[in-house]
């Protein structure tokens, strides 16, 4: 069957997706984006925030409309929306075929076959093992990146349980994949061309602890150097309580390892942490980055903030304000607080209108341009690596030609670009070239190719 596959959501969901692929290609089915030609449709849903939810509810009602035309023989749900909301799924969407709970996305090839067999509209059987299942790695995907990089999900759940959270509710405890099946995994991904591989997890930082007994993120990391293949490994979602020395002395010493993490912080008052169920203080966190800084100092350090939450005031956002002006994060993000159900969030006084929410994060992000922008600046002179992304221009040989790239500094999808004009030579993508710095256009860099 021709299959039309969307993947919402975080990167983490994107390799549930990729393992689907892989197992319905094994099956002899072929894909399709194009909604006209498709067969049957799966969705794999996000619902962390409430922008989330409602991309996933309008795709899935979208497909659902062709499902009972008749156009569609099957349509499966998954993900995180199926898992916390199954039953209003298959009662207010009865098209839905099957829904498949988060820890039960090895079911695909059954449903989808239970649904051509029974042919029948309105018929359904859902599949939900436990939550804390044992996850499972080492299995063959389909690689939907372009195949420059790709996401090694090392860990499923999460135990940190912040306040404004469903994760934990959603995706159960923390359970870290074996490192001998994640290291089969890299393998593959090196083997079929990936040369930049991204760590991911709800955290990062704690693989290992419940299969283990202790962190072993560092030691999956060393292996992952030994890998041919792979020219960068970046770490991202590493809660700043669990960074440890051993952790740093790696990402320093590991050439292969980008000078890049991603330290979610969320505020910087004391007070708003506390309440958001947050394990570090403001001093912790400065603490941090500048030991970061002292032992990698050309570390890219990214976070992300979270405006509004229940409580904050004037005040507090002033702290948070006050620690991106001293710290001057290289990459930083603002979400408003997404009052979700069922978290202790979401029933706490003092509930942030959305009007402060909105100026309070303008406010944070002006500034955040500020400190970006000179930092691009800042980067005029310096030689760095960058990863050609494609080439944006064909030109006469007198000018060379101009390409796309990335820096160390720039995760995909995330952050962003380095252009590089005129370049002598034709340049393919995935290559990896110095780039000397010439200038700067807002977020972006200007450069040239250098030896």
């Amino acid at each position: 069957m021709k299959i039309l596959f969307v993947s919402l959501g975080c990167d983490k969901n994107r390799v549930d997706t990729e393992v689907m692929l892989g197992m319905l290609a094994d099956r002899g089915h072929n894909f399709t984006d194009d909604e006209q030609e498709a067969e049957a449709a799966v969705v794999n849903t996000c619902c962390f925030i409430n922008d989330a939810k409602e991309e996933s509810i309008n795709t899935i009602l979208e497909l659902a409309e062709r499902r009972k035309s008749g156009q569609l023989k099957a349509l499966i749900v998954t993900g995180c929306l199926a898992q916390r909301y199954k039953e209003e799924i298959q009662d207010e969407i009865p098209e839905v075929d099957e829904i498949l709970g988060v820890s039960s996305t090895d079911k695909i090839i059954e449903a989808l076959d239970e649904t051509i067999e029974r042919n029948k509209l309105f018929s359904h059987k859902n599949y939900f093992d436990d939550v804390n299942r044992k996850p499972i790695g080492g299995k063959k995907r389909v690689i939907t990146t372009g195949g420059l990089y790709n996401y090694l999900k090392i860990a499923e759940g999460c135990d940190k349980h912040c306040t404004y959270c469903i994760i934990p509710k959603v995706r159960g405890a923390y359970r870290s994949v074996p490192m001998e099946q994640l290291l089969a995994d890299a393998r593959n991904l090196a083997e079929a061309g990936v040369t930049e591989l991204l760590l991911v997890a709800q955290e990062t930082t704690l693989y290992g602890t419940d299969l283990y007994g202790e962190k072993k993120l560092p030691e999956l990391l060393h292996k992952l150097c030994e890998i041919d293949g792979f020219k960068w490994i970046r770490i991202l979602y590493c809660y700043p309580e669990e960074i440890t020395e051993e952790l740093i002395q790696t990402i320093k010493t590991e050439p292969k390892i980008c000078h890049y993490l991603d330290i979610p912080i969320q505020s910087g008052s004391d007070r708003i942490l506390k309440l958001m169920g947050r394990r570090t203080n403001n001093a912790e966190i400065r603490a941090l980055v500048e030991h970061l800084r002292e032992e990698i100092p050309d570390i890219c350090i990214r976070t992300t903030l979270i405006s509004g939450f229940p409580g904050e005031t004037a005040a507090d956002h002033n702290e948070t304000f006050k620690l991106v002006e001293d710290l001057r994060f290289d990459r930083l993000g603002v979400f408003t607080y997404s009052q979700e159900e069922d978290t202790p969030a979401a029933t706490m006084p003092d509930q942030v209108t959305e009007r402060v929410k909105n100026t309070r994060r303008n406010k944070l992000m002006r500034l955040q341009q500020e400190i970006a922008f000179e930092n691009a600046e800042n980067m005029v002179g310096k030689i760095v690596e960058a990863v050609i992304e494609g080439r944006i221009t064909d030109t006469d040989d007198e000018e060379g030609f101009s390409y796309v790239a990335r820096t160390y500094k720039d995760a995909p999808d995330i952050d962003g670009y380095v252009f590089v004009t005129g370049v002598k030579r034709e340049l393919m993508t995935g290559d990896y070239i110095k780039v000397l710095i010439t200038g700067s256009n807002e977020y972006d860099l200007i450069g040239e190719e250098t030896t």
